[in-house]
């Protein structure tokens, strides 16, 4: 795999935990429960860790991390789900929110899966497959939210 094909494969998913940022940043502003509240804000800052994890590794294989995205906003009240179901208001129903997350995340899933298809250079993978281990992770807790909603 030549180095172009790895450096768009670390910028796709740096969009995907930037979707995951604004669903989760979304998410927690819009639960009332406080313990929802606390665990949408953790994986918002697993998500920009991660972001910033995947822009190193563009950066240490010479490349430019895309820092434009999908127009997806790092900040605001917009709702960036891939679902076309979005709604913008600011508090909504605790069992839709979570329906909405654990539809990003298990596309974040899907996205990391076909990643680790490719042949990335080791040192690569090794971080591609610690951050799926922790969306995998995290898509399961939501699951488990979603039939306790």
């Amino acid at each position: 795999m030549n180095n172009n094909e790895v450096l768009s494969i670390l910028n796709d998913l740096i969009e995907t935990c930037r979707r995951g940022q604004s669903a989760f940043r979304n998410a927690a502003e819009s639960c009332q429960n406080g313990e929802f509240r606390r665990l949408f804000n953790i994986f918002l800052q697993q998500r920009t860790q991660f972001v910033t994890e995947l822009q190193a590794e563009v950066h240490r294989l010479g490349g430019e991390p895309n820092i434009t995205g999908e127009n997806v906003p790092l900040f605001g009240n917009a709702v960036p789900f891939r679902s076309s179901a979005t709604v913008k208001s600011t508090v909504r129903d605790e069992a839709s929110v979570i329906a909405e997350c654990q539809r990003e995340e298990a596309a974040a899933v899907n996205d990391y899966q076909e990643a680790l298809k490719a042949d990335l250079p080791l040192d690569v993978q090794y971080v591609v497959k610690r951050q799926y281990m922790d969306i995998k992770d995290a898509y399961d807790r939501i699951r488990i939210l979603q039939r306790a909603a």
